[in-house]
């Protein structure tokens, strides 16, 4: 094997949502799965890109690197047809840095009031970046060991619903379906989500990964 069971991964984010869909989805495999919030030290890695994939590939080499251990790191954005594409990467910033989820949803509300309920047309990205070392972890520079995107598409509701998700759950609802992110049963949202996607290439690729000889 390239690396005997459990390999530690750290979850690069701080967001209690992502943290649990991602040990969610993982958990089956042979991984001992950290988060940020347990390396209070680390310094935060700037979201500096362009895109998801710049952002998620900056975040998860960052990460590795302070911290010595393969790091998985996501950028994710909700993208409106009628506002060109926005909030897009800078979701997690729309509005105000210091906004809570419940303001950037009222704001992205507030941006679509005068757009007409037929333009309402939205897709949730997610982009997913795994560094780490092929042999030894912490020997020298980690590595870029794979990156993935998906992509789910929907539309925006009129008004926040439901209490499960963060973010813009509450306001996405996914096509196919009536009920928002946020109202959905987590075992539905963890199927056919953005990040669900994304990390069923992960799991894919950690599985091959860990066994390879």
């Amino acid at each position: 094997m390239i690396l005997p069971p459990p390999v530690e991964i750290l979850i690069a984010t701080h967001n209690r949502g992502k943290i649990r869909e991602v040990r969610d989805q993982l958990h089956s495999l042979p991984v001992k799965l950290r988060h940020l919030n347990e390396f209070p030290l680390v310094s935060t890695v700037a979201e500096l890109g362009k895109t998801y994939r710049e952002n998620a590939v900056l975040k998860a080499l960052g990460y590795a690197t302070q911290t010595g251990r393969c790091a998985l790191a996501d950028d994710s954005g909700l993208e409106v047809d009628a506002l060109a594409g926005a909030p897009g990467v800078h979701s997690a910033r729309f509005g105000n840095a210091n906004f809570s989820d419940r303001d950037r949803n009222q704001a992205l509300l507030a941006k679509l009031s005068d757009k007409g309920d037929a333009k309402r047309d939205a897709s949730f990205i997610c982009c997913m970046a795994l560094a780490g070392w092929q042999v030894a972890p912490g020997a020298g520079k980690p590595q870029l060991l794979m990156v993935t995107e998906a992509k789910c598409d929907g539309s925006i509701a009129l008004h926040a619903r439901g209490t499960n998700g963060f973010g813009f759950d509450p306001l996405f609802v996914p096509d196919g379906y009536v009920a928002t992110f946020a109202e959905l049963p987590l075992e539905v949202k963890a199927k056919i989500s953005h990040r669900a996607q994304a990390l069923a290439v992960v799991r894919e690729f950690l599985s091959c990964w860990m066994t390879q000889t």
